[in-house]
């Protein structure tokens, strides 16, 4: 599997990295009955629900941004590929500037800790949404599943870790010279993408708002059971494609496959991707 994928866009170099990839059951897509899922399969010729978690690098003005860190070895040893990706590219993680979070999901944030609950960007600052950070430091989850109250401890080890070079930003703040917030609620209250504007050229990350490219492309409609609002994600989800749709904007997610760089189009009733 290919851990990278570079493109220039303006004065910025973008590199896609993976750390892994995982394969869905049917059953985290609770509202959509498995036989509809299986027909989106068979139509795209796959037989299953497969998702890749995926960072992105970004060179920009002379710095280091890294947006989110994957799972690490949370779930499997088909992950925690990062730190080979990142020396592919000749990056060492001490060279990192900024570390931005797009939300505090596991699969976002594990790998910005080491297995010993260190920073794994020793001289990064961590930059986060106010309204995300909120969310998880709150003591909001005594009465939680363990699913979410592991989610919430580890979220707050996160923030804990990098201490005074934690910022917190407003929801379309700048993250860098050139790299701003974007807004897209649903998934998590201050989940975020962001959008990379560097000499007239413009690339958007939609973030979580699709984990299974094969079902929630061709059908937005489709929520996953990790969506802390899924009625909320699925409009982000909709309102997103059909701007990303009707401008031709170049993009990508954290879980858009093999890791690439995508544009969209309407698609009978949904969506497809194309090459950009």
């Amino acid at each position: 599997m290919a851990l990278r994928a570079t493109r220039l866009l303006g004065d910025a170099e973008v590199t896609l990295l993976t750390d892994g990839s995982y394969t869905f059951g049917p059953d985290l897509f609770p509202t959509t009955d498995e036989a509809g899922i299986r027909a989106l399969l068979a139509t795209a010729g796959e037989h299953d629900i497969k998702t890749n978690f995926n960072a992105v690098l970004l060179r920009l003005g002379g710095k280091l941004v890294l947006a989110d860190a994957g799972p690490r070895d949370l779930f499997g040893p088909a992950c925690g590929k990062l730190p080979d990706a990142l020396e592919e590219v000749g990056v060492t993680p001490d060279q990192i500037d900024t570390v931005f979070a797009t939300h505090m999901h596991p699969d976002h944030v594990a790998g910005m800790l080491t297995v010993d609950g260190a920073p794994a960007f020793p001289n990064a600052e961590l930059v986060v949404t106010a309204e995300e950070h909120a969310f998880w430091s709150d003591d909001r989850f005594g009465g939680a599943s363990v699913r979410m109250q592991d989610w919430a401890r580890l979220a707050q080890q996160v923030f804990a870790a990098y201490g005074d070079r934690l910022r917190l930003i407003g929801a379309e703040d700048a993250i860098a010279p050139g790299l701003t917030a974007l807004p897209l609620p649903g998934h998590t209250p201050g989940h975020s993408g962001w959008r990379l504007e560097s000499d007239g050229v413009q690339l958007l990350h939609a973030g979580d708002i699709v984990h299974a490219p094969v079902l929630q492309v061709r059908d937005p409609s489709i929520g996953i059971a990790f969506d802390i609002d899924m009625d909320a994600a699925r409009v982000t989800r909709e309102r997103l494609l059909d701007e990303l749709a009707t401008d031709n904007l170049l993009f990508t997610g954290g879980h858009f496959l093999h890791p690439a760089f995508h544009r969209v189009e309407r698609f009978a009733n949904g969506y497809r991707l194309k090459r950009p």
